[in-house]
């Protein structure tokens, strides 16, 4: 019998462009889905006014979502792990949702 090789894992080269390298500040996300897409869109909004902007629009399959949120949980616990936990300060009482920040109730704004 020969012996079984272990599965070689793929590398990916990923390029990064100047422009995309700078980043993109957001302080509001507002994410929506249809049976076969999720729809991120990330935006910027100032205190005190009642208008933000959509700078970034994310659209992934639910399968990628997934991944994303199990990446998103294990980057978070390795982070607190190094740096201690990450508080809260300003937000709403837990349970209710916030007039403004990071929300999962909006659908996406029309382009």
């Amino acid at each position: 019998m020969a012996p079984q090789s272990e599965p070689r894992q793929q590398q990916i080269n990923v390029s990064l462009d100047e422009k995309v390298a700078e980043g993109i500040y957001s302080n509001l996300a507002l994410i929506a889905h249809s049976p076969a897409e999720f729809f991120l869109d990330f935006a910027r909004m100032v205190p005190g006014t009642q208008k933000a902007s959509v700078h970034a629009r994310i659209i992934m399959t639910p399968a990628h979502m997934k991944f994303l949120q199990k990446a998103i949980q294990e980057n978070l616990e390795r982070f607190e792990k190094q740096f201690g936990e990450i508080k809260l300060h300003g937000g709403p009482p837990q349970g209710t949702q916030s007039p403004f920040g990071f929300r999962a109730d909006e659908p996406p704004a029309k382009s």
